[in-house]
């Protein structure tokens, strides 16, 4: 088989790959779908925009939805749970957090992806989701990821190297800094000016370090999506992640007026879950999925978030 190209891994797929290879060895996957008829809420986030001229306080359907989730979660609290596990010792401690912080995967400018954390967002209302959302686009366009990256990179080797974990900072030491792979950061004056720009304007690493659950609006990058996605990964330590599909026109069984039972093509939303088996069963997020019942069966409450 023929080789035409090689592309080595820069910091930022280093990280995801490790993230993601740790996820699949560690984590006991569960993962469902949810499907819900959508065509009530679409209008309904239509109206949020009515009179509105500034693109820039416009609020997206996917920054309703995520609403949507985060109420959710405040209905079943174990979701946004972080895990704590000893498989030697089959000891593990569920750690339960007033706060909703999101890892959000965003587009960057050059095509590939990196993950946002989105701090806070339990009570946020719509208008105030959508500034942190934007002022996030904004630093990010002042920021340069590798050295976001590699902050988050070191500080995670450094926290394993005080856990003992001597030999994984030696191979990551080598992986980084050697050879072909090595990782490129700035230097002398071009490190100095960069580093000059306020913290205020510019990502650091508390910008992307891990959140408390994981949301992927796979919906908002492809609209053209046709299906949905089947399968995420679960970032440790959370114990929770989800998908957010692109709006479908599909058949669906309605009631008329008088009861019966008709088919019609209506607005489909798919959402996907996927949850950590070691620290939640499906009796823990049935508070969870009936919340968004209750949300899109009333879509009018979205009214009451804006």
């Amino acid at each position: 088989m023929a080789v035409y190209r090689k592309e080595h891994f820069g910091i930022g797929r280093k990280i995801v790959s490790n993230m993601t290879a740790e996820s699949w060895e560690q984590i006991p996957h569960a993962t469902m779908s949810y499907e819900v008829d959508a065509t009530e809420f679409m209008a309904e986030c239509k109206k949020l925009n009515e009179g509105c001229t500034d693109p820039g306080k416009k609020i997206t359907v996917n920054t309703v939805v995520m609403k949507a989730i985060c109420e959710g979660l405040k209905e079943a609290p174990k979701m946004n749970c972080t895990l704590t596990f000893n498989r030697k010792l089959v000891r593990g401690c569920l750690n339960y957090h007033d706060n909703i912080d999101i890892s959000m995967p965003i587009l960057l400018p050059d095509g590939s992806m990196m993950t946002v954390n989105l701090h806070n967002m339990e009570n946020k209302t719509l208008s105030e989701m959508t500034e942190t959302i934007n002022d996030t686009v904004r630093r990010l366009k002042n920021s340069n990821m590798n050295e976001v990256m590699f902050e988050v990179s070191l500080d995670n080797t450094l926290n394993g190297l005080k856990h003992g974990k001597i030999k994984q900072t030696i191979n990551r030491l080598i992986g980084s800094k050697t050879g072909k792979h090595r990782v490129r950061t700035l230097t002398g004056e071009e490190k100095k000016e960069y580093y000059s720009i306020p913290v205020e304007d510019r990502l650091t690493k508390h910008d992307i370090e891990q959140g408390t659950t994981t949301i992927s609006n796979l919906g908002s990058i492809h609209r053209e999506q046709k299906g949905m996605c089947f399968l995420l990964e679960i970032i440790p330590p959370q114990v929770t992640a989800f998908a957010i599909n692109a709006v479908q026109r599909r058949p669906v069984v309605v009631k008329d007026e008088e009861g019966k039972e008709k088919i019609e093509i209506r607005s489909v939303l798919p959402i996907t879950f996927a949850m950590d088996h070691r620290a939640l069963d499906y009796g823990d997020i049935v508070p969870f999925f009936r919340k968004l019942d209750e949300i899109f069966e009333n879509p009018q409450v979205i009214r009451e978030w804006r």
